[in-house]
């Protein structure tokens, strides 16, 4: 499984530098797996308190998939083994016990400024 960040590069965004690690990862079956993202500034709203972070899952010749938004949110129909944490500047994504479909890569994306631009690195 290889595991990836997308950056956004729009407007005050523009500055913000995602860091992720680790760069790939072996999964197994049964295995609780946790990836890691972070930026180099904030991308928490004090207006609101949420963390403009978003998860995704993409396997080969299908488009991302939404996971996770808001750092922890689940979005609907995703399997509660998947555990979005993190506020500020860390954030990680748990897969507490993998299954078989659960293979491909990952990526998260600060959402902090909208509309987001993304740019998304080679595999």
């Amino acid at each position: 499984m290889h595991f990836h960040c997308l950056l956004i590069i729009a407007g005050a965004c523009a500055d913000i530098v995602m860091t992720q690690s680790p760069s790939s990862l072996a999964m197994s079956v049964g295995q609780k797996v946790t990836m890691s993202c972070k930026s180099s500034q904030s991308l928490l709203n004090s207006s609101n308190q949420k963390n403009y972070l978003a998860w995704y899952q993409q396997k080969p010749g299908q488009s991302p998939k939404l996971l996770v938004y808001f750092a922890s949110t689940r979005e609907s129909g995703v399997p509660d083994r998947f555990i979005g944490s993190g506020s500020g500047t860390d954030f990680t994504l748990t897969i507490s016990s993998v299954q078989a479909e659960d293979l491909a890569d990952y990526f998260c994306q600060q959402h902090y400024s909208t509309p987001p631009t993304v740019l998304q690195p080679s595999t």
